[in-house]
């Protein structure tokens, strides 16, 4: 819902169109293509780019490498199959985009000016140049490359606002300001038009027109819903505005409003340290550089989505070549490193954010759970220990460490975590404390200590009712040990009403009413849960089940295969392996269907921003 408006743009933006990267192969490459899938050319063996000899080879390479995100190797192979065939404009365009992606702006410069009379990419293209021509300070000639008048409301929105800024380098800082005041648009626009209007003001000594613009978009609620990243860019500004004036208490009560909007969030709380220490207060953005960077972020920052995440790439990567020690963009570049399962190059992002930044202690939270995602679990847990140890107050250290022990199923190690987090939390917990009572109680479940789980998932519902990750575990719980079976069903029936496109929460349901004995329901549920989240062993392997019980063997087995082909937990394979060879056992009539096979089950699937600390901080 947050990007709803600008989401519902992106689709007729030209720039999104030209870097997609999921469409076929078109021409005489697309038998060969179809002959050699991606996933087959896989090999054991490191693969060497100089080894491709042909045309064919190398785009094909190159693709895969671009869909995997390898932008490094797609760069190389797209280079070779340009030697092959120098006028091939698709393959031009594809070097271009993946040299802007893998961060080599000034390369991906060179490409967008020889194709920059090529209709197909003349929105990158232009908007590349006139980003150049920002960062050389070629005001003038930024200004005729950036001309639009095109019918996209976001393309008019980014062009209008990077023409502002080379206004403001040129010289003209009330030019500037009333191209950017003077921008018509949908309701959307205010966010973006209020803070680059307040940031241009602020860079230009406008303390009065900066100060009402500001404040304008920290009160937009509706904006800060749609590009909550612009927002606490606003927030901020106007907190170093009104410090730098001396008016500390305004510059706390702007923080105050951010608060409001994303409780505990680390960068306010240092910049809030940062002004009680009367330390120096300057804007983020001073230059028209640093200006024209702070555009593309909020675009990149409002469309950041699962499924955007080449385009907001692409976006904050051209945002960094213009502003390089921007600590906000690279974090959202850690954060999409992280979605597109590039640990390592996350950890570098996260390792380039200046020490002395507001937002250093989330990088050092995300650097942390990157470790344990390469591999490296104890320098993971020695590196969030750190971070608990400086600032012991700072619950999501306990989250970010909790995680990895959970990971790792040191359930022991994670509870008596727990234990000193609910310690610090105090005798008057808040909503805001609900994770940590119910990761608590997580962690006593696995130990099969019960008596101490339940309390901490009842506390975890007693400061947030609504929340459907604890409705569905407790409720699953009770369900799955023939406990309070009525009042277990109802939960998980309203954490599926929350939250119906959950694919894990619909598979809880599913095997409730599996360990029921209502065979038919469990079939729905787990079909529907098999839908919204394929690939998942777990919900396999009950569909299975489930059709087992209905009759369905034959579909049964089908599933029971397909979950052994998905890597389930080692302890689930032999189970899997044996009802695949013998059928499940009939049940007996005297027996509950619900103690059928009782055993320890697999730790429930939780949604990772509800596992350990929000990973997109």
């Amino acid at each position: 819902m947050r990007h709803f408006f600008l989401l519902r743009l992106l689709s007729g933006v030209a720039i999104a169109a030209s870097i997609t990267l999921a469409g076929p192969v078109a021409g005489p490459l697309a038998a060969y293509a179809q002959d050699k899938p991606a996933a087959e050319a896989a090999d054991e063996t490191p693969f060497d780019p100089l080894s491709v000899n042909t045309f064919a080879g190398a785009f094909l390479a190159a693709r895969t490498a671009d869909f995997d995100k390898d932008y490094a190797t797609a760069v190389k192979l797209y280079k070779i199959a340009l030697q092959f065939d120098p006028t091939n404009n698709d393959v031009k365009q594809r070097l271009m985009v993946t040299l802007l992606m893998s961060g080599d702006f000034a390369e991906g410069v060179k490409m967008a000016d020889t194709l920059k009379n090529d209709p197909a990419v003349e929105r990158i293209t232009s908007t590349v140049r006139g980003m150049e021509a920002i960062r050389k300070r070629e005001y003038k000639s930024a200004e005729k490359i950036l001309a639009y008048k095109g019918p996209n409301d976001l393309d008019r929105m980014m062009n209008d606002l990077l023409l502002a800024w080379a206004k403001f380098g040129d010289g003209k800082p009330k030019e500037a300001l009333k191209l950017i005041t003077g921008m018509q648009g949908p309701e959307w626009l205010a966010i973006f038009k209020n803070y680059h209007a307040g940031a241009l003001a602020a860079a230009a000594g406008d303390k009065a027109t900066a100060r009402a613009r500001l404040n304008e978009a920290i009160l937009d609620r509706n904006g800060a819903g749609a590009a909550p990243d612009t927002f606490i860019r606003a927030v901020m500004a106007l907190a170093r505005l009104e410090a730098r004036d001396g008016n500390k208490q305004k510059a706390f009560d702007a923080i105050s409003v951010g608060d409001s909007f994303v409780t505990s969030y680390a960068p306010l709380k240092a910049l809030r340290q940062s002004i009680e220490a009367g330390e120096k207060q300057d804007q983020q953005v001073r230059t028209a550089a640093q200006g024209a960077a702070a555009v593309l972020f909020s675009i990149g920052g409002a469309l950041n989505r699962d499924g955007a995440e080449d385009i907001v790439a692409l976006y904050l990567q051209a945002a960094r070549a213009l502003d390089p020690d921007s600590d906000d963009v690279l974090v959202l570049l850690g954060g999409i490193a992280e979605n597109q399962k590039k640990p390592d190059i996350a950890i570098d992002y996260y390792r380039a954010v200046p020490e002395k930044s507001p937002m250093r202690r989330i990088s050092e939270l995300q650097l942390g759970l990157n470790l344990a995602d390469t591999g490296k679990v104890e320098e993971a847990k020695k590196h969030l220990q750190e971070l608990i140890d400086a600032d012991p107050a700072d619950l999501r250290s306990y989250l970010a460490l909790g995680s990895v022990l959970s990971d790792a199923k040191d359930y022991r190690a994670m509870a008596t975590l727990y234990d000193k987090a609910v310690g610090v939390i105090g005798s008057v917990p808040t909503r805001n404390h609900w994770s940590v009572f119910f990761q608590r109680g997580i962690a006593y479940e696995r130990l099969k200590e019960w008596d101490k789980a339940e309390p901490n998932f009842r506390k975890a519902l007693e400061l947030n009712p609504d929340q459907p990750q604890v409705l569905n575990y407790l409720g699953y719980s009770w369900v799955d040990m023939n406990r309070n079976l009525d009042e277990g069903l109802d939960m998980i029936r309203k954490a599926v009403s929350l939250k119906p496109d959950d694919g894990y929460i619909v598979d809880s349901l599913g095997w409730a009413y599996y360990r029921l004995g209502r065979f038919d329901d469990a079939v729905a549920e787990l079909e529907r849960a098999a839908e919204l989240k394929a690939g998942d062993p777990t919900i396999n392997d009950h569909l299975g089940d489930a059709y087992w019980r209905v009759g369905r063997k034959l579909e049964a087995t089908f599933q029971w295969n397909r979950a052994l082909g998905l890597k389930p937990e080692d302890a689930e394979i032999v189970k899997i392996k044996d009802k695949i060879e013998n059928g499940l056992a009939d049940i007996k009539p005297s027996d509950p269907a619900s103690a059928e096979a009782k055993e320890d089950k697999p730790a429930q699937k939780i949604a990772p921003e509800e596992k350990a600390v929000d990973r997109k901080s």
